[in-house]
């Protein structure tokens, strides 16, 4: 599984960093870096939408706020299939 956040302007000012941080840490304490490819890209196209990360070319938004849940909910699901 491909793994993308954005990390361009507005997206770093809406708190891409911390996201990906986050991201980094889940991945570790779940053992996933053999299934999950995680990467930094600039701008998505998705700027007025919050943090735009994706998942194998689907776009979502997210927030620090709802990293966690996203990462639990779409990453995690898509590993255990």
């Amino acid at each position: 599984m491909n793994l993308t956040i954005c990390i361009g302007s507005s997206c770093h000012l809406k708190g891409s960093k911390k996201v990906a941080q986050l991201f980094e840490q889940l991945i570790d304490e779940k053992n996933l870096r053999d299934k999950v490819n995680f990467y930094a890209t600039f701008c998505m196209g998705n700027c007025q939408n919050g943090i735009s990360v994706s998942i194998d070319d689907q776009v979502y938004s997210v927030t620090p706020e709802t990293a966690q849940q996203f990462f639990e909910k779409e990453v995690l699901s898509r590993v255990e299939e």
